[in-house]
């Protein structure tokens, strides 16, 4: 299969590929490099990703979207520059639907991003995670502790295949002299998460202003830290420019730590919801407590949080009140099996110079 990109390269702007780049995270990073004058190639198999999140980039001469799924293999014609590989589901509820698939996700995905990147000359940033702490028994979490996960449990596909993308990352490293990055992101929240995603800020946004009870998992007590999506692609692109010696492991997250309890009251308030508090179990391997330590980040990037608690859930309600209001389907379809033929494909982005 050949597409031919509309790409408008230059010599004096980089082309940036972005797995996963239709999600709500890798869709912000999107923004972001075009606003710098990157051209931009948007991977992403629209699992979890949407084009709703990439629709208003499709007309931009330095933007071009592309449908795969890294599992397969990557054939690029153009010259890459920068890899960010953000291509995975990241919710317990959309990994653990396709555990397998998950697992293939971050260890065949990686690898086929890092051969990319390896015959590119491609500088590559791995999205990793604060799961890779697993529920830690070190409080708060420095990017030397070495975590305290469950390989057999309902959300080893993702925190042991997070693991093992890391793993693969070093190890071309070692061996092909590839420019790595790693981040270890941490809870992130903003505009454009998903509906049905099961995270905690979506899931209580969206029950406050449909006005159905709040569901809590467990007492409320456990925490956790959440960083405002432009602070992390702030920080995501700090560490991809920082210097080769900074490879990472490096914790992007915000350090201010707060309950469940705390953040679901936070959204009943900015929504001015009456939802009652709904309690229920907690499910099995979820993480008691979860706060970065970012003095690499600090040191290193000169990175750290800018956008408050307040401002950020401010921001969040608005957005998802707009789409509620609008009374839209959800942004994504309850997930079907990939498509017949997919896993024989090989995709091939033609340079149009040729």
């Amino acid at each position: 299969m050949t597409l031919q990109t509309r790409i408008h390269a230059s010599r004096h702007s980089p082309t940036v590929l972005i797995a996963g780049g239709a999600g709500f995270i890798g869709s912000h990073l999107c923004d972001a490099l075009l606003q710098r004058g990157n051209n931009v190639i948007c991977l992403d198999n629209l699992f979890t990703g949407t084009i709703d999140n990439v629709r208003p980039l499709l007309n931009h001469p330095n933007f071009r979207f592309v449908e795969h799924d890294v599992r397969d293999t990557i054939k690029v014609d153009d010259n890459i520059d920068r890899i960010y590989s953000l291509a995975c589901p990241a919710s317990p509820r959309h990994y653990q639907r396709d555990p397998v698939g998950t697992m293939k996700t971050c260890v065949l995905g990686t690898i086929n991003i890092l051969e990319l990147a390896r015959q590119k000359g491609a500088r590559v940033l791995q999205a990793s995670t604060s799961e890779v702490y697993g529920d830690p028994e070190v409080h708060p979490q420095p990017e030397s502790y070495l975590g305290h996960v469950d390989p057999i449990g309902p959300r080893a596909c993702y925190d042991e295949g997070k693991r093992a993308a890391e793993t693969l990352m070093f190890d071309y490293h070692r061996m092909h002299q590839t420019e790595i990055k790693i981040a270890r992101i941490f809870n992130t929240y903003g505009p454009r998460m998903l509906e049905n995603d099961g995270r905690v800020v979506s899931n209580f946004i969206v029950q406050a202003l449909r006005g159905e009870p709040i569901t809590i998992y467990g007492a409320g007590t456990q925490t956790r830290s959440f960083c405002f999506v432009d602070d992390l692609v702030r920080g995501l692109q700090l560490l991809m420019e920082s210097p080769c010696s900074v490879t990472g492991p490096c914790n992007l997250g915000n350090p201010h730590e707060v309950t469940i309890e705390a953040i679901a009251r936070e959204v009943l308030r900015h929504t001015a919801s009456i939802s009652p508090l709904r309690f229920q179990a907690l499910p099995k391997d979820d993480p008691r407590r979860r706060k970065p330590v970012i003095d690499t980040a600090t040191k290193a990037l000169g990175w750290r949080p800018r956008v408050a608690l307040e401002d950020g859930l401010r921001a969040t309600v608005a957005y998802f009140a707009l789409r509620i209001a609008g009374d839209r389907p959800p942004l994504v379809p309850a997930i079907a099996p990939r498509r017949a033929g997919r896993r024989a494909s090989q995709l091939r982005i033609a340079d149009p110079r040729q």
